[in-house]
């Protein structure tokens, strides 16, 4: 009984690293800024006849009324799914297609702060972030850091990343960070996950995880309710991956998010960007992953650039280098480290720019 017992904790502790992928499958692709019909498509006609197993979807939760940036759909006005990706008709009938042909879906969830300005959401709603008002979920200012004394730098910003209490407890360039600590908070959070949940997705990448304490997103994750037994079986828990940014250097590392899920690992992008351009041989790539400093590959999530390094970060191989994105990508896929991630997104001409889909709707 004893030995059943351990077991059966075992499996529970370690659910959340499961893709939940269909057997023989095992990549995920990044659909970023993709529509949802777009993407159920896709699932339908080439991602489940060529083997892939999900899709990262971008953010679907009510966002910063459209300016034509990709940005918009990281400041949160609700938590209603109704994006420029679509509504929750299409929302639900995306997952729903995906589902039927073998292609999980995880949401990029963001949960660590609301809108930074603006005034009206992408579905309609009012918000006034300037005085941390927003009443389509409701949030007042009694759920938010700052405007609670929460934040040690009297701007409210974050200056300093060698205090971890700053990086946690301040805004994110202006972002309205959440007092996580908070029931109210943690409840309207798993709530809105528990909402996608219901839908029939696989799991979520949560948005920037350096910027929360790790037992506040632990404690939501622990409030998810299991997946859809209908599509996964019973008992089966989300995916969840965590974006934290760790090239070393600073407190707060990766290492400290592992027991929650899988977790981004930066520094593979980086160091394998610097191979195939030349900066380090090749050769050197054979014991690539743990021995170069890397987290175990069991928590690893990796991928050759993602929607914020391919703007910001000269040394990554994106798109735009063809031949060495190329060799970049195939190792990744062929090398046994970790959990892999393609990016399908767009050409872009400067880091703020929306995708063509979105200039052609404000145009």
């Amino acid at each position: 009984m004893k030995l059943f017992l351990l077991l059966l904790i075992a499996a529970t502790a370690r659910a959340q690293y499961d893709l939940h992928m269909a057997y023989g499958r095992s990549t995920m692709v990044h659909l970023f800024e993709w529509s949802w019909s777009a993407i159920a498509n896709e699932c339908e006609n080439f991602l489940a006849p060529y083997g892939f197993g999900g899709v990262q979807v971008s953010p679907p939760q009510e966002h910063l009324a459209m300016s034509g940036t990709w940005w918009d759909r990281y400041q949160p006005v609700s938590y209603q799914i109704n994006s420029r990706g679509g509504d929750e008709n299409a929302f639900r009938d995306m997952v729903r297609r995906c589902n039927n042909v073998g292609v999980r879906i995880y949401v990029d969830a963001v949960v660590n702060h609301m809108a930074a300005g603006g005034t009206v959401g992408s579905a309609g709603s009012s918000y006034d972030a300037g005085n941390y008002d927003f009443p389509a979920v409701p949030y007042s200012s009694w759920d938010f850091n700052v405007p609670n004394n929460r934040c040690p730098n009297p701007n409210g910003g974050i200056d300093n990343y060698g205090y971890p209490d700053e990086v946690r407890n301040c805004n994110l360039v202006g972002l309205t960070d959440l007092w996580m600590e908070k029931e109210y908070v943690r409840g309207k959070i798993a709530d809105y996950m528990n909402n996608l949940i219901s839908m029939g997705v696989a799991g979520f990448r949560v948005d920037a995880v350096k910027h929360m304490w790790p037992g506040d997103l632990d404690n939501i994750v622990n409030r998810l309710n299991d997946l859809d037994s209908s599509v996964f079986g019973s008992g089966k828990r989300p995916f969840i991956v965590q974006e934290v940014i760790d090239y070393g250097g600073e407190p707060i590392s990766s290492r400290d998010y592992t027991y929650i899920g899988r977790v981004t690992e930066f520094k593979y992008s980086k160091e394998l960007g610097n191979a195939v351009f030349g900066n380090n041989a090749l050769k050197w790539l054979t014991n690539f992953g743990e021995g170069w400093g890397f987290m175990d590959r069991y928590y690893a999530l990796v991928f050759v650039d993602n929607h914020d390094n391919q703007r910001d970060h000269f040394g990554i191989a994106t798109y735009k280098n063809s031949k060495e994105y190329k060799i970049a990508s195939t190792f990744m896929l062929a090398y046994d480290y970790g959990v892999t991630r393609l990016m399908s997104s767009f050409a872009f001409s400067d880091r703020d720019q929306g995708s063509p889909r979105q200039r052609s709707i404000l145009r």
